[in-house]
């Protein structure tokens, strides 16, 4: 959504064109207060021990895909705030994924998911999301159930915040607690003198709210008296009735939002009064009222959002630019911008493990998708929350709303969500304190994971000193990189873009003619972008812990998953043994098959020495590096010792060639590699232009050491851990030419790509194996164009 300031004129209503002390504190609001917000979206509401939580995060800046941050922290914490594990997020256009394996030892009971970007940490905590999680175990002594107890408490809210005597003022009525809400709810108003007659009645909305009208006197005193269904009452106070004010009133409809202002017994009537309408925080609308007039309204049209929904901050300023009033609106509730899905073609069978798809139209604006496909039980449960709710509603409050997405159905009672904002206050900035210039003192972070790097020689830091360091990413090849360190004895690894881990070597140049030693040589790491301390409570939950029975029974929900666990271990066995047949068989000589990976046709010779450390076990691990291990290995091939106590290769009394991957090195660079690096040594001999030379190859692909010996680490090398890289969903479970592999296939998940994407005009594919029971689908589709217009498709598919 792109905002659209505009300054609307009515007959008191002029735009504000000096600077004001209102106008500095609109700057400093749109300078100083840029936020994001987080949804999480998991495959299921919940759990078996021993599962895997598949989740997709998106990260927003107000209502469009936030460019502000590249890096998410996602963590896993039980009940008691200890953390169980944690993924750094890569996010590409404000989205990224990730998942989760729960331990099967697990215990049973509620646990919280923690999702953050470092900027949102510049702000409240309490805007960081908390996913509730209930996990189940079998095996546990203890039972979670929903708590039957309600435990809860009424406000009263007046409409803009006033309550002025003679002045019609609608009221919303909020519950909140911190386990469930009562079903419904019914509520009268009485005056405290005569107790008996109530002056109106009102019936919530939903769990949440519930809203009436009333007129006050002055020197009357009002109470509500709320009752849910179990007959548990409370009684509360409603504001004390003011002889003078300014009473606010709005009403949201697809034309516009429409306010009215009415001043009671002001000295200057509202002359010099400013309406200000942020989104945001960011000015979407302007205004001045420079006559006297007691009464003042207008129109603010949808194009100040560009026709999208979202919630405008209204408020009221005084002469002083005190503020009087304020309220928070919808745009547009009846009429939400959203897209959906293109889909060209469908074949969806209800055959136990049959093939299904559905195809999107490679036209479309919108290119990538986010897809969820999961058995249909037929319950017609509705959702708790969603993208909807979070994007408009969830994401910018700290209150507990119960059952957000009910606001953005298909049949959503308005009026409701209209109380429910009456009831909430902005809280990601404070007008006073905006309007006293105060602002929040942001902490900058790197693009992406950034490193600090320390080189230690003989114990002392090495400042403004050239140093090498060798990079491994991966799989890949290692490179070497020439770094001068500064002068505080550092080097910076800035920006930082991978999933894989990243190993770091450190080795000094020489200095006059002399080797530095990896023995004498340390590093340590520093990362500059790390997750905080939660140091917030967790949200109250409608669940509790029971004792467990002897015979504890199962939801069927959990009993499938725990099947579909076995089903899983049960198929990667099958996996495996087919494999180990595969491999029956090959009679190639694998070190001949290593040298011809490895070695390009200048490096090669029938009269090499060749040492083969992925197919055989070399026990190196003794040696302190690699050419301490030659030593003695290859007629003619000796070794003399430098000035630093490395050992120099020689072949026929002369000094013999080092290549590392078939690139002239020096010793120290050899006697640093990790032996554990090293895929093949070869020894040539006279042979061709490379003449007499020692070759190391490191490990490329899948190679892993055939070396059983565990190798120490070395002080001058360390490990980075970039970005969590998601694991890949399974699209299938098993082969429907072999139903007897898996008796009962129970999966509940069929489907889940955080990624699907079109290429070259090929139709998009959602493909997926069925179970052994689902008669009907349900597809959930998400995905932003260019212009982050949100296309949200949750259907049941037959």
């Amino acid at each position: 959504m792109k905002n659209i300031f505009c300054v609307l004129l009515i007959s008191m209503v002029q735009p504000v064109l000096a600077q004001t002390q209102l106008e500095k504190a609109i700057t400093n609001l749109e300078n100083n207060y840029e936020q994001e917000k987080v949804y999480l979206l998991t495959d299921k509401s919940q759990y078996a021990a021993g599962d895997k939580i598949w989740f997709k995060t998106f990260v927003f800046d107000g209502y469009n895909r936030s460019a502000l941050s590249t890096t998410l922290f996602v963590e896993l914490y039980n009940s008691d705030k200890k953390l169980i594990d944690w993924k750094t997020i890569l996010l590409t256009n404000g989205e990224g994924s990730g998942d989760f394996k729960l331990k099967e030892e697990l215990p049973e009971h509620i646990y919280f998911v923690r999702a953050y970007t470092p900027y949102m940490t510049n702000f409240n905590e309490d805007f960081q999301i908390v996913k509730t999680i209930p996990v189940y175990n079998p095996d546990s002594t203890e039972s979670l159930v929903i708590s039957k107890s309600s435990d809860w408490s009424a406000k009263a809210f007046p409409e803009g915040g006033t309550f002025i005597n003679g002045i019609p003022t609608k009221f919303a009525v909020r519950l909140s607690g911190n386990t469930s809400l009562p079903e419904s709810w019914t509520g009268k108003i009485i005056d405290t003198q005569n107790p008996n007659v109530p002056i109106t009645t009102f019936k919530s909305f939903d769990k949440n709210v519930a809203s009436f009208t009333i007129t006050p006197a002055l020197g009357k005193k009002y109470q509500a008296i709320i009752q849910d269904n179990t007959g548990k009452s409370q009684t509360t106070d409603l504001p004390q009735v003011a002889g003078s004010g300014l009473h606010l009133e709005v009403y949201s409809s697809k034309e516009g939002i429409k306010y009215t202002l009415k001043g009671v017994n002001l000295k200057q009537q509202l002359q010099n009064y400013k309406i200000v309408g942020t989104i945001n925080n960011h000015l979407a609308y302007k205004a001045n009222i420079n006559h006297l007039t007691n009464e003042a309204s207008s129109l603010i049209p949808t194009k100040i959002s560009n026709g999208a929904n979202g919630i405008l901050q209204l408020a009221i300023f005084d002469e002083q630019d005190n503020l009087a009033a304020q309220r928070l609106c919808f745009i547009k509730p009846g009429n939400l911008k959203i897209e959906k899905a293109e889909i060209i073609g469908q074949d969806l069978k209800q055959t136990p493990r049959s093939f299904n798809s559905i195809d999107l139209s490679p036209e479309s604006y919108f290119k990538n998708y986010t897809v969820l496909v999961s058995e249909d039980g037929g319950t017609h449960d509705p959702e708790e929350e969603n993208i909807l709710s979070a994007l408009w509603l969830t994401g910018d409050f700290t209150t507990k709303i119960d059952r957000p997405a009910q606001y953005f159905s298909k049949n959503a009672n308005t009026e409701a969500l209209d109380a429910l904002l009456m009831s909430e206050n902005w809280k990601r900035f404070d007008w006073n304190s905006v309007l006293s210039g105060s602002a929040p003192a942001l902490t900058a972070s790197p693009k992406y994971l950034s490193y600090r790097v320390k080189p230690i020689k003989n114990n002392a830091l090495l400042i403004n000193t050239n140093v090498n360091l060798v990079l491994k990413l991966g799989k890949n090849e290692p490179v070497i990189n020439q770094f001068k360190t500064d002068q505080n004895g550092y080097i910076y690894l800035n920006n930082l873009n991978y999933d894989e881990p990243l190993d770091v070597s450190l080795f000094v140049n020489s200095e006059n003619n002399k080797e530095s030693n990896a023995g004498n040589v340390f590093v340590t790491i520093e990362p500059l972008v790390t997750p905080t301390e939660f140091k917030g409570s967790f949200p109250g939950t409608k669940y509790k812990l029971v004792k467990a029975g002897e015979n504890k029974t199962l939801s069927p929900t959990i009993s499938r998953a725990i099947n579909t666990q076995k089903n899983i271990k049960k198929t990667e066995g099958n996996d495996i043994q087919i494999q180990e047949v595969e491999l029956v068989g090959k009679k190639k000589d694998p070190k001949e098959e290593l040298d011809k990976q490895l070695s390009s046709g200048m490096f090669t010779s029938i009269n090499a020495t060749v040492f083969d450390f992925v197919n055989e076990d070399q026990h190196a691990s003794g040696s302190n590096n690699i050419l301490d291990w030659l030593q003695g290995r290859v007629a003619g091939l000796t070794f003399q010792r430098n000035n630093s106590g490395v050992n120099v290769p020689y072949i026929r009394n002369q000094q013999a060639k080092l290549y590392l991957n078939e690139m002239l090195t020096d010793p120290s660079m050899i006697a640093d590699l990790p032996i554990s690096n090293i895929a093949m040594v070869k020894i040539l001999k006279g042979s061709g232009l490379i003449g007499d030379a020692v070759v190391v190859y490191t490990m490329k692909g899948n190679m892993k050491s055939k070396n059983n010996e565990k190798e120490a680490q070395k002080n001058n090398s360390s490990t980075i851990k970039g970005y969590d890289k998601p694991s890949e969903f399974p699209i299938e479970m098993l082969d429907d030419d072999s139903p007897a592999k898996i008796e009962n296939d129970t999966r509940e998940t069929l489907y889940w790509n955080p990624n699907l994407f079109d290429s070259d005009y090929v139709p998009p594919r959602i493909k997926f194996f069925n179970n052994d029971s689902a008669k009907q689908y349900k597809v959930l589709i998400i995905s932003f164009d260019e212009d982050d217009n949100l296309l949200y498709e949750n259907e049941i598919f037959k």
